[in-house]
C-alpha cells in the first residue's frame, strides 16, 4: 500500500492530505474552515458542509494519486448522537457553547471522580459527559430517541463505511466517560443508561469496514477500499514518535489546543484544576497529559498578519523583560483563573517584538504544562509552532531539556493517522533546536514563572 487519504478535522480547519506511505509525507492538501452554525437549538458544527467538502476533495485527491485506504483524525471533545435511521437525532454540539453549564451544579454531582476518569472537570462542553448529560435534560424527547452514540472521528467512520464503532483514544480524551486503568466505561455511563448506546469499541488501527459502494462511484475511489478506525488529534501527533522513539519523551501537539502528552513520566499526582489530564494512546495505555487553548491565543492575539521575530528581535525582547502573563483565554490549561496582563504597554511594541512576547509566552505555558505532568526526556513540537523559533528556543531555555521539531511537516495529525495503515514505514524528520540557547532567555523564563505564579495568586487560582 502506497498513498492512503486522511481526513483530519481539527477544531478551526478541515482537511484531506493525499500521504505517500513510501516517503511518509503529504504530497497534496485540500482545506476548508470549520464553521460553527448558530442557527438551530444551539451553536452546532456544520456537518453536512463538511461532508460535501469530504466528497469533493476525496474526489479530487483520489484523480490524482489513487487512495489505497482512507483514515480519519478528528478533534476531541465531540460525541454524536444518532437516531434509529442513522441520522442526527441533534445537532452535534460545538465544545466551546456555555450551555451545560447551566446545569454545571448538577453535572458536578453525576460526574465520576479525576481518580477514575483522569478527566478534569472543564468548562462548556469540553467534557463530553457533560454535553451529553445537558442534552439529555435539556432535550428530553430527542435524547429519547437516540439510538447510537459515537466520538467523533468514528461518525466520520459511519458516514464513509455504515459501520457504528467508538475508539479508545476519543474516549480516553477528558470525556469523564472512559475509566483508563480499567480500559472500561466510567460509572457515569452506567448511571445515566447510556452503556446500551455506545457502539462497539474498536483498536484505532482496526479496519472499520470498506468504503461504501455509492461513495465509491461518487469518488472514483477503487471499490472495497478500507476505511480505518481513526484517532483522536493529539493522539495522532503521538503515534509516529510512540512507534519509532525509545521513552521517556514528550510530545507536544500544537494547534488551536497545545497538548501535552509525556510517555515514560516521573510518577506525579496530577491536578485536575490546572488542566492535567489522563489521556489513552493509540496502544491502549494511559498517558500524563495537560492543555491549553495555544493555538486559540495566538490568533486572538496577532491574528493573520502575524511578523515573526528574527533572533535579534527575540533577544531584545528578553533582555528587555516584556512579558505577557496567563491567561488567555480564560478558562483552561494551567492557570484557569488568571486574567492575561502585559508587563509593557503592548501598543508601543513593534509587530515583530509582540510575536516574541507572545511565543515567548506560549513556550513557558508548555514547560508549565510538561512539569504539572513530570514529563522527562527529549521534547518533540508538532504542528504550526514547529516553525516558531521564538517559541522553540524559549521552550528548549525554560524545560533545560533537548527540543526538536520538523519544519519542513507541520501536519503531525495527518501523518499520525497515516501510521494507522498496516505496514506503513513509519519516519520522523525532527531537527533539534539550537543547541546554543542565550542566558538572556534563560533568565526571562526564570522571572516569567515567577511573575505568573505571582499574577496567579493574586487572581486566586483553584
Amino acid at each position: 500500500m502506497r498513498v492512503v487519504g486522511v481526513i483530519d478535522i481539527g477544531k478551526t480547519n478541515a482537511k484531506v492530505a493525499a500521504v505517500d506511505l513510501d516517503r511518509f509525507e503529504e504530497i497534496a492538501v485540500r482545506k476548508t474552515a470549520n464553521a460553527v452554525r448558530a442557527s438551530g437549538p444551539y451553536p452546532h458544527f456544520d456537518v453536512e458542509r463538511l461532508w460535501a467538502f469530504l466528497l469533493e476533495s476525496l474526489a479530487a485527491l483520489n484523480a490524482e494519486h489513487a487512495f489505497e485506504a482512507i483514515s480519519i483524525t478528528t478533534h476531541g471533545a465531540t460525541a454524536v448522537v444518532l437516531d434509529a435511521s442513522g441520522d442526527l437525532a441533534l445537532p452535534v454540539l460545538d465544545y466551546e457553547y456555555a450551555g451545560p453549564d447551566t446545569l454545571a451544579a448538577e453535572y458536578d454531582v453525576a460526574r465520576p471522580p479525576f481518580s477514575e476518569t483522569g478527566s478534569a472537570r472543564l468548562p462548556m462542553g469540553l467534557n463530553v459527559g457533560a454535553q451529553l448529560y445537558w442534552q439529555q435534560k435539556t432535550f428530553p424527547a430527542e435524547f429519547a430517541r437516540v439510538a447510537s452514540i459515537l466520538t467523533y472521528a468514528q461518525y466520520w467512520t459511519y458516514r464513509l463505511t455504515g459501520v457504528l464503532c467508538n475508539e479508545l483514544t476519543s474516549l480516553g480524551c477528558h470525556t469523564d466517560l472512559w475509566n483508563p486503568i480499567a480500559g472500561t466505561f466510567s460509572s457515569l455511563v452506567e448511571r445515566q443508561g447510556w452503556r446500551p448506546l455506545f457502539a462497539p469499541v474498536l483498536k484505532a488501527s482496526d479496519v472499520a469496514g470498506a468504503l461504501r459502494a455509492e461513495l465509491c462511484a461518487a469518488t472514483g475511489i477503487a471499490a472495497g477500499t478500507p476505511v480505518y478506525c481513526g484517532i483522536h488529534d493529539s493522539n495522532a501527533s503521538l503515534l509516529p514518535h510512540l512507534l519509532t522513539r525509545a521513552s521517556p519523551f514528550s510530545v507536544v501537539s500544537t494547534g488551536t489546543w497545545v497538548v501535552m502528552l509525556a510517555v515514560g513520566a516521573e510518577p506525579k499526582a496530577l491536578d485536575e484544576h490546572r488542566d492535567t489530564l489522563i489521556n489513552v494512546n493509540a496502544l491502549g495505555d494511559p498517558v500524563p497529559s495537560a492543555r491549553f487553548m495555544g493555538g486559540r491565543a495566538f490568533q486572538l492575539l496577532l491574528g493573520e498578519r502575524a511578523v515573526p521575530a528574527s533572533s535579534d528581535v527575540a533577544e531584545a525582547v528578553a533582555k528587555a523583560g516584556h512579558m505577557l502573563l496567563p491567561s488567555i483565554p480564560e478558562g483552561s490549561g494551567p492557570f484557569p483563573a488568571s486574567k492575561a496582563v502585559w508587563t509593557a504597554d503592548d501598543q508601543t511594541l513593534a509587530p515583530a517584538e509582540r510575536f516574541a512576547v507572545v511565543s515567548f509566552h506560549l513556550a513557558l505555558m508548555t514547560a508549565t504544562c510538561l512539569d504539572l505532568i513530570g514529563a522527562r526526556g527529549e521534547v518533540v513540537v508538532e504542528g504550526p509552532f514547529a516553525v516558531n523559533k521564538a517559541y522553540l528556543r524559549m521552550l528548549a531555555a525554560a524545560t533545560g531539556r533537548p527540543v526538536f521539531a520538523d519544519p519542513h511537516n507541520v501536519t503531525g495529525t495527518s501523518l499520525g493517522a497515516a501510521c494507522l495503515i498496516k505496514g506503513s514505514r513509519v519516519r520522523t524528520g525532527v531537527e533539534p533546536v539550537a543547541s546554543e540557547i542565550p542566558e538572556s532567555f534563560v533568565s526571562y523564563a526564570k522571572a516569567w514563572r515567577k511573575a505568573a505564579l505571582q499574577h496567579a495568586g493574586k487572581e486566586k487560582q483553584p
